[in-house]
């Protein structure tokens, strides 16, 4: 994508966001869910397939333009984003990694165009942080597999029309040799929904339990054609992921930093504007200096994923920082907007709640300390 496009993609982002998506932030939290011409509206601005390549119906951005995006998509509910998030991110991207070319041209282009919504299908009742442990098993008999399992909070599955789905293919291999990928059409027989999870924030996200009873996925669906690769490309899923995920928590801080620094200017107490006061002028020095150090450290590993680098450390830098520094940015901007910011009415509250998934999902920040160490151990070692 060239400059010129790459400029006029995020500013028709940049405007849709703040202009149509923005307004309706309110009924989103009032009806939990996001209205039907917003979807509509996502498709035919083609972000449904903003990095499933061209040739598959895409708009094929690299990691730098991902996260550029993802700045403008963090500055409005998680919700919008969740929309098309499963179908640019870990709903497409283990086909567009490691599919095979019959699977690619099968999948990407309904996944590109909006026709179809992908989920991924790894987190089970026990199984979180662990995800090489999965239980969820996928029995060979014949040209066949057949699937029994539960996985749980598992984002878009009420809308989804395919799962990417870890299972365990080797009841031998206890680890993550055992567990292969599989694309699975969400209409299979034997696959029940369970109700959609009712959470803290993030209102207007859908998830919920998906239950494989007897469910046969024919062995052309194996992601990549071979058993025992499900687990490297998860974490080649979330290498991306986090990367994209830590560019949505700096453009979140940033609409936090903007709510903050608009409230601090026309509240006034004491007979001046509260931001002339020193206390609050340090929170929103701190708030601005985190999304800053974090957004140069999203754009910087993000060049270095184009440019092929191993970025599996930087990856989960990104995430762990990007992800801690805008819970801080909320909480900071409830406290300055004191007892207005833990009122409804306003977006910081609404976002203090959204934000704290950030720390959770596609891998918790205690995860990210772990793979940050074990990788500079492996450096070090050599």
């Amino acid at each position: 994508m060239d400059l010129e496009t790459r400029a006029h993609l995020k500013e028709t982002v940049r405007r849709f966001v703040r202009e149509r998506l923005v307004p309706l932030e309110r009924k989103v939290e009032e009806d939990d869910a996001v209205p039907a011409e917003v979807r509509a509206e996502l498709k035919r601005l083609g972000l449904f397939g903003l990095t499933i390549p061209a040739e598959y119906g895409g708009l094929g951005v690299d990691m730098a333009t991902d996260v550029e995006i993802a700045f403008e998509l963090g500055w409005t509910s998680p919700a919008f984003r969740s929309v098309m998030g499963t179908n640019i991110g870990i709903g497409s991207q283990g086909i567009v990694i490691d599919g095979t070319p019959e699977q690619k041209k099968k999948w990407l282009p309904k996944l590109a165009s909006g026709e179809i919504v992908g989920s991924f299908a790894l987190t089970e009742p026990d199984i979180g942080s662990d995800a090489a442990s999965v239980k969820t098993r996928a029995v060979k008999r014949g040209d066949r597999y057949v699937v029994n399992g539960t996985k749980r909070f598992i984002t878009n599955a009420p809308y989804a029309n395919v799962f990417t789905l870890m299972a365990r293919t080797d009841p031998s291999d206890p680890g993550a040799g055992g567990v292969s990928a599989f694309i699975v059409a969400a209409d299979s027989k034997g696959i029940r929904l369970g109700k959609a999870d009712a959470k803290m924030g993030q209102r207007g996200t859908k998830t919920c339990d998906v239950f494989f009873e007897d469910v046969e996925v024919p062995a052309e669906n194996i992601i990549g054609g071979r058993e025992g690769q499900g687990f490297k490309t998860a974490m080649k899923v979330l290498d991306r992921g986090r990367i994209h995920i830590s560019g949505i928590c700096v453009g979140t801080a940033e609409r936090l930093i903007h709510e903050s620094v608009g409230y601090a200017v026309n509240r006034k107490q004491f007979g001046k504007p509260i931001a002339d006061f020193q206390l609050i002028q340090a929170m929103l020095a701190d708030s601005r200096t985190e999304a800053s150090a974090a957004r140069a450290l999203v754009l910087e590993t993000a060049g270095r994923y184009d440019r092929g680098e191993r970025t599996t450390m930087d990856a989960a830098c990104c995430k762990y920082f990007a992800s801690e520094m805008v819970g801080r940015v909320a909480d900071r901007a409830v406290q300055i907007h004191g007892g207005a910011g833990y009122m409804a009415e306003t977006a910081v509250e609404h976002f203090y709640r959204d934000v704290r998934l950030f720390r959770i999902y596609e891998g918790t920040s205690q995860i990210q300390q772990l793979v940050i160490a074990r990788e500079m151990r492996r450096a070090f070692e050599g």
